[in-house]
């Protein structure tokens, strides 16, 4: 019965997507799905885009070993890029009528900048997508019981995501990020209501969480831990910013109130709903501690699937799988096709030459089809957590795309050669750090000192290079 059911809800995501597939008659179509989209289907796909494999999976079992003080990047800081995109991006950023959040830097600071922070963008979504496609092999091995191997289900889920994103392209991801939404929050709820109950009520495991220490939010009073504590809020706040499937949201609104409006309300929707996996998985230590011990040294991600499997009626393990699937799922679809037109726009469309809109469109689909072969292949073979995975992933862009985005739209002096020293800067500070400082030697954290360093050269490369008659 629970295979069954997962099987026809795969089925119907599927079709779905190739639904959606009608209504692509452009690359535009495509992209931001013609710019047609209502408030409830922004907000339902910012949410469901946002809440994948490590808001179940990942950011649970961190918060089992460190408390909400380990999980300050997500979701604290992930939720409130959202709320900052809708206060401070989207208007703007929606009036320019972009392709692709690419398309600004091209606009702003010309042709090479463009290249680069594409580059950035493209390369900041390597982690992310891998790990949902991780999940989807973790899910399908569970569910078959050990005969589908990990590899095996990462294999399969990547084939149903890349089917059903391929030709619907952002249609698909709306829709049916809309059914996601619904299954996770209904899921979600009745499985958090369910693992409550079984441990004691809510009260209990609260208090139960705020005696263990679970609860404590803020870093110790010395410089060290402020400073992380402080780093790994703005990696995400802050490097999630110029990213595609963000903007992609922002652009498929059908007015710029939407596009503001549904990145704000699916932010607060998100970081509403990304405490109820929380209550779940601390659940779980009350329910069977043991489990959780064993787990929490040999893989914390397997507890919620376990306590699940374990302790749970079928109809529970339909809900809580039907919303796993459809949280990674949607985050899987959205962040696939986000840097494939990412690449497609704003790296190789210029070596091209003169196409045809449905000749670009075609050739979108085909970079899909090759992301999805490189991140599937980085899934099968990276050893990291999914919650490292995400985590990791905006690195590159807080370092590289923040500064001169922000830059450009809220600074005047900001000038193509700050964008050229921001980059650079930022770049010959965080990729030697990185490489070669055991994470936690330094004082600051490597993406934090890059991030320090591009808003430095952005400063001093706009203000040089102004000719001191424009100045006046």
């Amino acid at each position: 019965m629970l295979i069954g059911s997962v099987l026809v809800y795969l089925l119907l995501s599927i079709l779905i997507g190739v639904y959606a597939a009608t209504r692509v008659k452009s690359s535009r179509d495509y992209v931001v799905a013609g710019r047609h989209l209502p408030l409830y289907i922004v907000t339902a796909t910012v949410f469901a885009t946002w809440f994948g494999s490590e808001t179940v999976l990942g950011i649970s079992a961190t918060f089992l070993q460190d408390g909400l003080h380990g999980i300050v990047s997500d979701p604290f800081g992930s939720s409130l890029c959202l709320i900052l995109v809708g206060l401070f991006f989207a208007r703007p950023l929606y009036r320019m009528k972009l392709l692709t959040i690419g398309d600004y830097y091209k606009q702003r600071y010309g042709r090479k900048v463009e290249l680069i922070t594409g580059l950035a963008i493209v390369i900041s979504y390597l982690g992310w997508v891998s790990a949902q496609m991780t999940a989807l092999g973790l899910v399908f091995s569970l569910l078959s019981h050990g005969a589908i191997s990990q590899g095996q289900g990462t294999l399969i889920g990547a084939a149903i995501v890349l089917l059903y994103t391929l030709y619907g392209g952002m249609w698909s991801v709306a829709l049916t990020d809309f059914l996601q939404m619904t299954i996770i929050i209904v899921g979600l709820l009745y499985i958090g209501w369910l693992a409550t109950d079984m441990a004691g009520g809510l009260g209990h495991v609260v208090s139960h969480a705020r005696n263990a220490g679970k609860l404590e939010f803020w870093p110790a009073l010395n410089a060290r831990d402020v400073v992380a504590f402080i780093a790994a809020w703005v990696t995400m706040m802050f490097g999630s910013i110029p990213q595609q499937d963000v903007f992609q949201r922002v652009m498929s609104g059908k007015s710029e109130t939407v596009a503001a409006s549904g990145s704000i309300l699916g932010g607060s929707l998100y970081f509403v709903f990304a405490f109820v996996p929380l209550t779940i998985a601390y659940s779980a230590t009350l329910i069977d501690p043991a489990m959780v011990g064993r787990l929490l040294h040999q893989d914390s991600q397997m507890i919620l699937p376990e306590l699940i499997m374990n302790h749970m009626p079928v109809f529970a393990q339909i809900m809580f799988f039907g919303a796993l699937l459809s949280a990674i799922m949607s985050t899987a679809s959205g962040t696939l096709l986000a840097p494939s037109v990412t690449f497609t726009e704003n790296v190789i469309k210029p070596w091209l030459g003169r196409q045809s809109d449905q000749r670009f469109l075609l050739t979108m689909r085909v970079v899909v089809v090759g992301f999805a072969a490189v991140v599937t292949a980085f899934a099968l073979y990276s050893n990291a957590s999914i919650y490292q995975m995400v985590e990791n992933a905006y690195k590159v862009t807080l370092v590289v795309a923040f500064v001169p985005l922000v830059a450009g739209l809220y600074w005047k002096p900001a000038n193509r050669m700050g964008a050229y020293t921001s980059i650079g800067l930022g770049l010959l500070v965080w990729l030697p750090m990185e490489a070669w400082l055991p994470e936690g030697t330094a004082l600051l954290p490597s993406q934090f000192a890059g991030f320090l360093a591009s808003l430095t050269g952005m400063i001093a490369g706009s203000l040089l290079s102004v000719r001191p008659h424009a100045a006046h």
